[in-house]
């Protein structure tokens, strides 16, 4: 996967690290020439001076070809604006903003885009929301076969059915998130675009379920 990240303070430059380890491709954007330092020596990815809602300086950083992009720096107006341009005019489906505001990140999930505030980040939490899968489990027991786990879900199921959704992957789903809410879901509750869903599967098949979750279903 090819990851974009606005800014490159401690946040930015974490996620850029922790990204690249795990074998995908970095680009980080950021107006200060000098941040670019906290990636380290190490790091393989491309560093692009500029602001992150300039459309040309989105497209150097290779945003045409993205999986995914994190606005991450410490201003909420750039973050959202960068955000929304990338959701917006380049069709990126997996955007997340850092929004210092909480009230305002509440807001911005009922736009559909998924915000971590400061007060709840965790750089595992922006992770697996830019990531179809290769998550840490939110819950497991403690002998380690069952677990709960965030699954990235494709837009394709957008319209189905949870209980569709659980008998195609043989799992449960107990709650999902919806505009930063946490919804038990009945047998009329409908996937909807940015909602987070939340599976209870043993631990061998969590390959299969975020295998099944992560691409367009094949039928309804």
């Amino acid at each position: 996967m090819h990851i974009v990240i606005m800014g490159c303070g401690r946040v930015g430059s974490s996620l850029a690290r922790g990204l690249e380890r795990r074998g995908h491709s970095v680009a980080v954007i950021d107006i200060n020439q000098d941040a670019f330092r906290r990636l380290g020596p190490d790091f393989q990815g491309k560093t692009v001076k500029g602001v992150g809602f300039d459309r040309n300086v989105l497209r150097k950083a290779g945003i045409e070809k993205a999986d995914g992009f994190a606005a991450v720096s410490s201003g909420d107006n750039s973050n959202i604006l960068a955000a929304r341009v990338v959701r917006e005019t380049f069709e990126i489906n997996t955007v997340v903003a850092r929004i210092y505001d909480q009230g305002r990140a509440e807001v911005y999930e009922r736009l559909g885009i998924p915000s971590v505030a400061t007060v709840r980040w965790a750089a595992d939490q922006i992770l697996r929301r830019l990531l179809p899968s290769g998550s840490e489990p939110q819950w497991k027991d403690p002998s380690g076969t069952v677990r709960l786990i965030e699954v990235h879900a494709d837009p394709g199921w957008v319209g189905t059915r949870l209980t569709a959704m659980q008998r195609k992957a043989n799992c449960q789903i107990p709650f999902l998130v919806r505009f930063g809410v946490g919804t038990v879901p009945d047998s009329e509750t409908i996937f909807q675009d940015g909602d987070l869903v939340y599976a209870a599967v043993s631990s061998e098949q969590v390959p299969e379920v975020e295998e099944i979750f992560g691409h367009a279903p094949t039928e309804r």
